[in-house]
Order: C-alpha cells, then sequence, then structure tokens
C-alpha cells in the first residue's frame, strides 16, 4: 500500500466509486460479499488498492495546502517539482491560531513586528505526491489557498 487505507467514513462516502471499481474488475455485489467472507486476505487488497487510487488521484489535483499549530500556520502552494511555503509564527505565546481569536488577533497584526514570517521553496526530493501525503500525514489539510494568495499578494507587491 502506498498511501493509507481509507476510512470507514470515507468509504461511506464513496461506496457508489467502490463499487464501479469492482464492477471494473468484474466483481459484483454477490461475489463481494463471497470474497469478504471466505477471502478477507482479497478484500483487505481490494480495500487496499482502491484507497490507493483515490489518494493518487486527490494527491495528483492537491494545489495548496494548509497546517495551524497553536502559534505557527503552514501555509503551502503545490507545484509540479517543488513547493512554496509560507510560515506565519506569532512572537507572543500567548496567542493561539487554533482559536477563533487567535486568528482574528492575526488579521489585526499580520504585518507588525509579533508575527515573523518566512518564506521558502522547497524541490520535491521524492515524488510529489508522496510529499504531499507525508505534509497530510502531519496534520496539513487540502484547501481552496485564499490564505495563502493573499498573503503571497500582499508579499510580492
Amino acid at each position: 500500500m502506498k498511501y493509507a487505507r481509507l476510512t470507514k467514513e470515507q468509504f461511506d462516502e464513496l461506496h457508489t466509486e467502490f463499487a464501479t471499481f469492482l464492477a471494473s474488475q468484474s466483481i459484483d455485489k454477490g461475489e463481494w460479499d463471497s470474497i469478504k467472507e471466505n477471502k478477507p486476505e482479497v478484500a483487505e487488497q481490494e480495500l487496499d488498492v482502491f484507497s490507493d487510487l483515490v489518494w493518487e488521484g486527490v494527491l495528483s489535483r492537491a494545489q495548496f495546502l494548509e497546517h495551524f499549530s497553536k502559534n505557527h500556520i503552514f501555509l503551502f502552494e503545490c507545484f509540479e517539482t517543488d513547493i512554496k511555503s509560507i510560515v506565519l509564527k506569532s512572537l507572543v505565546p500567548e496567542v493561539d491560531f487554533l482559536t477563533k481569536e487567535g486568528l482574528q488577533w492575526l488579521s489585526d497584526n499580520m504585518f507588525t513586528d509579533t508575527i515573523e514570517m518566512k518564506i521558502g521553496k522547497k524541490v520535491f526530493t521524492e515524488e510529489r505526491n508522496n510529499s504531499i501525503f507525508q505534509l497530510i500525514q502531519q496534520g496539513a489539510f487540502l484547501t481552496d489557498g485564499k490564505l495563502f494568495t493573499q498573503i503571497n499578494t500582499i508579499v510580492e507587491s
């Protein structure tokens, strides 16, 4: 398995796609029920293959990621060969970016000396989708990129 197995909730959400996936292998519902009961290891393999296909599709389309912690916000824009990052760090320890109040504080103090901002770029040292998946495993999530774009536009002007 290249990535991670989808959760039960994700499989439930993608049940139609999973049925299509099984049908593409000439496995109907009756046969799938039989496989689950009589060959659970084969059923596990099918779940893993489907999970990897879903992840591969999602990661291939991934453009922006965000990761929030108490005092840091990591914003990423993903390209084919590299990833650009904007890291915001609160120099006021009691600020918590995981709260609404902390995000309001960030908005009010964005370009003051209480916020440290670093911009970077890193060439992918391994396969692009694996690198993005590792960021997701560390807590990043896919976004529409509005926050990244807003900050990047201000910084670049």
